[in-house]
């Protein structure tokens, strides 16, 4: 099928689309059982279809007009039972086609999800989140229902197909030839439409993710649009975006209309010419008319899986989009990987070394890091500044291994970031941002993410460490309150605190605090990073911060500055009266 697949997609890239193919089936594959069984119930259930109309030329042919009510109550029982089977057989199809269909999504799904979760921060910096989406949901929905649903139809249709045109051939051969003259000019038009299919599809997919790409957007940042006083605008915004997917999909809708219509009339003619033909056959009295009313029949019963064949032509170049977009986010390289081998981590105390370690990024001019050396002792409180923009975060993504140095290495106590557990490395780092991630959930459960199984106890800890008493309080179910979309009605300070508890209970060897407490006040500040020191002496502590109050008291101070990383000497910080 591969093979016929790659015929049908016609495109530039054979090698890639094989890839692409052999991908999809990877997860069809695991079902074979299943779709074995389904497989069993469609031609049972073509079968029972085939032989209605047999059963209808009987009853015709050799009840009625032969005037035998025996026959006539036989076929009459015969028809009820298989229309009772044929409901049967299609209920429990449609019940497991469904399972496996749900199966499969899933499948593609996840291993899509699984893929995006190794790509590195700037894959997510230059793509649009409405088009992961839309990639994500969409597109990998069309390709599963053609990897499922088009493998059961072109099945039931090639045995409707080959049964149908069997038993006209047995009721007769000649008119059965209208066929051999219908579907070279069904073949022949849906070829000529096929390249306009696959363009007004691939625009319409991009129209849709402009849309995605919008309300992810502006949704978020609604309070902000309502304070600048901007909704018409942005209402403005997604009138056009939505009037451009309109008319894309207007198109579609037209250029598959006129695909299947052509062919739809062509086989309305050849259904008339065989009424006329056999008609006159039976006026002569040289057929019988049951068996112009089956052959008729049977001819509808052939067409239908020929157009259903034929409009797999629309239905591939619809997949092929899809799948096309779904591979460009599968073939995204993965910067970081996991080592084969990884080493087991010492327990140390977060003893940090760099040596001659150099890092650009793909999209910036200039080098974060150049040649950075710098021995960070374990258990030393460490300051970073630096102007904005500079690569502060940078580094601690390099020390998280979101990247790795495109020269040198980086040491966390005596072993190379690189030979360590990925999963493992993270997890001695613990790092307290600006940009506080929070989830739908309870308080206990954003402050537990790092550490699902962590005591009731351990949790009013570190609550009473971050200064989170008074949330704590005013929440109806204290712990157990939910905190809403993002946290959205808790205020700056309030994340803070919720992030630098979730870091403390996660217990990391390196705490890095990035702007953590921007959002907190001096005095407030100075109990939290008070506390902080005391739960965390004898590990290391790094503290990135453009408030020069932050950095008092740091054992080293390093400064980063067009890619120089150099040592200075803390400078003692006067507080105002």
């Amino acid at each position: 099928m591969g093979r016929v697949l790659l015929r049908l997609v016609n495109t530039d890239d054979p090698q890639l689309m094989r890839r692409a193919l052999a991908w999809l089936y990877g997860f069809v594959r695991p079902h074979g059982r299943a779709i074995g069984v389904l497989l069993g119930l469609s031609l049972g259930a073509s079968l029972l279809v085939l032989a209605q109309p047999w059963l209808v030329k009987t009853l015709i042919d050799e009840g009625l007009l032969a005037k035998d009510f025996e026959v006539l109550w036989h076929m009459a029982a015969i028809m009820v039972g298989v229309g009772l089977a044929s409901t049967v057989l299609s209920g429990v199809n449609r019940y497991l086609h469904t399972r496996l269909s749900g199966r499969i999504l899933f499948a593609l799904r996840d291993d899509l999800y699984g893929h995006l979760q190794q790509l590195s921060p700037s894959f997510y910096g230059r793509k649009r989140l409405g088009d992961i989406l839309s990639r994500l949901d969409g597109d990998v929905a069309e390709i599963q229902r053609f990897a499922v649903d088009s493998l059961f139809s072109a099945v039931s249709s090639l045995i409707g197909l080959v049964g149908a045109v069997s038993l006209m051939l047995m009721l007769s051969w000649q008119l059965t030839l209208l066929l051999a003259v219908l579907i070279p000019i069904e073949v022949l038009w849906l070829r000529w439409m096929r390249r306009k299919v696959e363009r007004e599809v691939r625009q319409l997919r991009e129209r849709s993710a402009d849309v995605s790409s919008f309300l992810v957007e502006t949704l978020p940042a609604m309070k902000f649009i309502q304070a600048a006083g901007q909704q018409q605008r942005e209402a403005g915004r997604l009138g056009r975006l939505g009037q451009g997917y309109m008319g894309q999909l207007l198109k579609v809708q037209v250029t598959e209309f006129l695909t299947q219509a052509v062919p739809g009339t062509l086989t309305s003619l050849c259904r008339a010419a065989a009424f006329l033909v056999g008609g006159y056959w039976v006026i002569q009295g040289t057929w019988q008319l049951g068996a112009l009313i089956a052959f008729s029949t049977y001819l509808g019963m052939a067409v239908g899986p020929v157009q259903s064949l034929l409009g797999l032509y629309v239905a591939v170049q619809r997949m092929a989009v899809s799948l096309g977009r779904v591979m460009e986010l599968q073939q995204e390289p993965v910067s970081v990987t996991q080592p084969a081998a990884p080493q087991p981590m010492r327990d140390g105390g977060g003893e940090l070394r760099l040596e001659g370690v150099c890092f650009a990024h793909e999209q910036r001019r200039g080098a974060v890091l150049q040649d950075a050396r710098v021995c960070i002792g374990a258990g030393l409180k460490v300051a970073i500044s630096g102007a904005s923009g500079v690569g502060k975060s940078t580094l601690i993504d390099l020390l998280q291994r979101f990247y790795d140095p495109d020269q040198g290495r980086i040491l966390l106590d005596g072993q190379d970031l690189r030979d360590l557990d990925l999963l493992a490395l993270r997890r001695r780092i613990a790092v307290v941002s600006q940009d506080i991630v929070l989830f739908r959930g309870t308080l206990a459960q954003n402050l537990a993410y790092c550490r699902p199984d962590a005591s009731r106890a351990e949790l009013e800890q570190v609550v009473g460490l971050a200064r989170l008493d008074s949330l704590v309080h005013s929440l109806p179910l204290g712990l157990d309150g939910p905190l809403g979309e993002r946290g959205q009605q808790l205020s700056g300070g309030q994340k803070q605190r919720i992030a630098i508890a979730r870091a403390l209970l996660q217990q990391p060897s390196i705490l890095v605090l990035d702007e953590a407490t921007s959002a907190v006040d001096e005095a407030t500040e100075r109990e939290v990073i008070a506390a902080i020191d005391q739960l965390f002496a004898g590990r290391t502590r790094i503290l990135i911060s453009h408030r020069p109050s932050t950095l008092d008291g740091a054992d080293l101070h390093l400064h980063l500055e067009d890619g120089q990383l150099r040592c200075v000497q803390p400078q003692p910080v006067r507080h105002g009266h």
